[in-house]
């Protein structure tokens, strides 16, 4: 089926009213608005794009164990399950050393590589025929009256300007969507680092069998994949780069150097899928609830890539949003809606402090000191020799319960 069918039949998808309005088609909004209709909620979505710029977002693929039950639950994970790679441990590298945190031994648990596009492929084509309606190239989008008890969205479609009304309205529209920019008096917390992850995408097979993240004088590198048959490589760039500075084959020649001692094979070359260069940013916004404006994914908070938590800390939010709104919708409940913040926060935080550890320990800061270089290198000794150590960060990554 094609994913953006539904979204390109405006009398298919346009409602005038609707219980909840998701602004946003990417993975959180998607996930939110199959959870509501499946127990009977009314619920549409909006979004800025076309289906097929959503799909052409290349983003994460290591998905907790929180992702994966939100999919089973809702019943569109067969492809997941088919084609998604268990995960049971992961690699620390720093010089030869590759220190080993084994997933399933330390937790008892492990984790899924499937890609998020793939993700988002899977929640678009099902979204037909649970009646999920989306409508894809609404501009303009403006949030009203979110303070009352009938806050409404007002768009443009077709040259067009509409509304709708709403009971509730969820923004998980990103960090430059128009939700998060619609609350005034927000308490905000940001961290930039001085670098970026210089990425690539290609269908060759990974150079190991397990995601490795490396630590050299170099800078930081990591080395994972989508399937056995396609890898994505990062390194560490200074934020002043340009991809006219890293042709494909200057790319491959530093990717091959810092994984030639610490990977199982040889990295195996091959043409591009996808080349970026993505900023690395913490961010939360505190004020995760305005009236009846709740957010939640990327709207509310950004984790560096590093410790895999952006798609996943997206569906937990989601988890606990569904909860909420479906205890007002079947039992006029709102204890749920005021707790959101905080029970959403709390493990926001969380994420953000794994992030932030792992990324300040792999990576090479601009103006670190020797000192700090020293204390790098003795935290990846202490990680190399302690149980518990691992056994810590084994926690984090897999995801700490909801």
């Amino acid at each position: 089926m094609d994913a953006g069918k539904a979204g390109r039949d405006r009398r298919a998808v346009t409602a005038a009213r609707t219980q909840v309005l998701i602004v946003g088609a990417g993975p959180a909004g998607l996930l939110l608005g199959h959870l509501l209709v499946q127990q009977g909620v009314d619920t549409t979505v909006i979004e800025r794009r076309t289906p097929e710029y959503v799909l052409g977002r290349i983003r994460a693929g290591v998905l907790e164990t929180v992702t994966t039950g939100l999919m089973e639950r809702l019943g569109l994970d067969a492809r997941l399950k088919a084609e998604g790679m268990i995960e049971a441990g992961f690699n620390l590298a720093d010089g030869d050393r590759l220190i080993r945190i084994d997933l399933e031994k330390l937790t008892g648990k492990n984790l899924v590589v499937y890609g998020q596009t793939e993700l988002t492929r899977d929640l678009m084509e099902g979204a037909e025929g649970r009646g999920l309606r989306i409508i894809y190239e609404a501009e303009d989008v403006a949030l009203h009256e979110l303070t009352s008890d009938r806050p409404f969205a007002t768009f443009t479609l077709d040259g067009e300007r509409r509304r709708i009304d709403a009971d509730f309205i969820g923004g998980c529209d990103g960090f430059h969507g128009p939700s998060r920019r619609a609350i005034p008096n927000r308490v905000e917390y940001e961290r930039q680092y001085p670098f970026g992850w210089l990425g690539i995408l290609a269908d060759v097979p990974p150079c190991h069998p397990e995601l490795i993240y490396a630590s050299s004088d170099k800078g930081f590198a990591l080395a994972s994949m989508r399937s056995p048959t396609r890898s994505r490589y990062y390194i560490q760039v200074p934020l002043t780069d340009t991809l006219d500075e890293w042709p494909e084959e200057r790319l491959w020649d530093e990717l091959e150097e810092r994984f030639s001692r610490r990977a199982d094979r040889s990295v195996i070359r091959g043409p591009a899928l996808e080349i970026s260069i993505a900023p690395l940013r913490s961010f939360v916004c505190e004020t995760m609830r305005h009236g009846r404006l709740f957010l939640a994914g990327d709207a509310a908070h950004i984790v560096p890539p590093t410790g895999a938590k952006g798609l996943n800390l997206a569906a937990s939010d989601v988890h606990y949003l569904a909860e909420a709104l479906l205890g007002w919708f079947k039992r006029g409940d709102t204890g749920l809606l005021d707790e959101y913040p905080t029970r959403t926060l709390s493990r926001i935080w969380k994420a953000e402090r794994f992030s932030w550890q792992l990324t300040n320990l792999m990576h090479r800061f601009p103006d670190a000191t020797a000192f700090e270089r020293k204390m790098q290198q003795a935290e990846l000794d202490y990680v190399a020799l302690s149980e518990a150590m691992q056994r810590a960060i084994a926690e984090n990554y897999i995801g700490l319960p909801l």
